[in-house]
């Protein structure tokens, strides 16, 4: 998962655009982007063209539900789960017993329309209350669903009073900053992707793809987009460059070859567990985007 791309679910015309865009995973939404009035619309739009057009897309295909205290997210899960999703995004998660409520709804969905169980991922937005930012570390463990971690700072902004989450250099502020390494952490502790939060400027995309740059530096894999001209910049950013391949898989090469010891030397270079242990990780996610390694 390099590129998530947010979608409308009540708009053929965007969810046409979207599954073309080219991303690894549609995040058809059900939440922010559809008005209140038209939830129940959109479940029917997203069910039908997912029916309709899933032979046109190579990418995997997630729902956001409304998250569990609206009361809704069981209408949505019943309306989208017959259309054989991989995966459902829960927004403000709360704690790693939201993911464990929400696989418990899934099994039962899952029973019901004939497919396997653990048939469908689960991916949490961790961040977006006091609450889920304090509970970060509680989701390693929980589920075999749970496909990654994600954050977002506008509806943290809302809960906490933060006039905004960036400062005038377009930075993020102390708050944010902290939810962001919470994510990455938690993400880490739970041994599943981190993926990076949206960038809403998509109009700006030299600031965009400097962000891109700096969250693949920090450990996240993947990030989130809102237009679909941001999904190429993120694939690039987020794909290992031949050189970093070849160079991880020298390391690899390295240690099979030394039998597995503590530390190897390539040109003059010293090279301990840990470089070998990021060296694999390079090489998972290079082969998980097409790249030959």
């Amino acid at each position: 998962m390099r590129s998530l791309l947010f979608v409308p679910g009540d708009s053929e015309r965007k969810l046409k655009k979207g599954f073309g865009a080219g991303a690894d995973v549609v995040i058809i939404d059900l939440e922010d982007s559809v008005a209140p009035q038209n939830k129940a619309a959109a479940r029917e739009t997203a069910a039908r063209f997912i029916a309709g057009h899933r032979a046109q897309t190579g990418s995997a295909i997630y729902i956001r539900v409304n998250d569990l205290s609206t009361g809704q997210t069981d209408d949505d899960l019943a309306a989208l789960i017959p259309a054989k999703p991989d995966g459902i995004m829960l927004p403000k998660s709360n704690s790693g017993q939201d993911v464990q409520q929400l696989s418990a709804k899934l099994r039962l969905h899952e029973a019901e329309n004939g497919l396997p169980d653990g048939a469908i991922n689960i991916l949490p937005i961790i961040t977006e209350t006091p609450a889920g930012v304090l509970a970060a570390a509680s989701y390693a463990g929980t589920s075999a669903r749970l496909a990654g971690l994600t954050w977002g700072a506008e509806d943290l902004s809302a809960a906490i009073g933060a006039r905004t989450a960036r400062d005038e250099r377009g930075r993020y502020t102390d708050v944010f900053r902290f939810a962001r390494t919470m994510t990455i952490l938690a993400a880490g502790a739970a041994e599943v992707a981190a993926i990076d939060t949206v960038f809403p400027n998509f109009r700006d995309m030299a600031a965009f793809a400097t962000e891109c740059r700096e969250a693949e530096r920090d450990g996240f894999t993947g990030k989130m987009a809102i237009h679909p001209d941001q999904v190429p910049v993120i694939n690039a950013a987020f794909t290992p460059s031949a050189e970093a391949v070849r160079q991880s898989a020298a390391i690899v090469a390295a240690f099979e070859a030394a039998g597995n010891p503590g530390v190897v030397s390539i040109d003059g270079k010293m090279y301990d567990r840990p470089h070998l242990r990021l060296a694999e990780r390079l090489l998972a996610r290079a082969k998980a985007a097409g790249v030959s390694v």
